[in-house]
């Protein structure tokens, strides 16, 4: 799937099952919370954090849970570009020509890395 099909298909799930979009605004607090989500279980999966007893989703050190909420987040990113009418597959593509311009040799000469 691409990322234009995507937002075509979130926009018929939401034209057939959602009734309509919510907010812009409440999809950015919505967007902000499915990312302390993924936050959440980046943080027992790969952080210092341990899992819960009764946190179903370590059962399998959270992989499936982190691919939800990957998917999650997506998806509200998805709903937001379709509200405000932004092409996300073109926005995409100028932003890796804005990075390779821009950092082309940046990352090649840093020690740290």
């Amino acid at each position: 799937m691409t990322i234009s099909e995507a937002q075509q298909a979130v926009d018929q799930w939401i034209k057939t099952y959602g009734v309509r979009y919510f907010s812009e605004l409440t999809n950015m607090a919505v967007l902000t919370e499915e990312v302390g989500e993924l936050a959440r279980i980046m943080a027992r999966k790969y952080g210092d954090q341990s899992w819960k007893k009764d946190d179903p989703r370590g059962t399998d050190n959270g992989q499936q849970a982190l691919g939800d909420e990957m998917a999650d987040v997506l998806w509200v990113l998805l709903c937001i570009a379709n509200q405000t009418g932004i092409d996300l597959t073109a926005e995409l593509q100028k932003n890796i020509e804005k990075k390779t311009l821009r950092d082309k040799e940046r990352h090649k000469n840093n020690k740290k890395l």
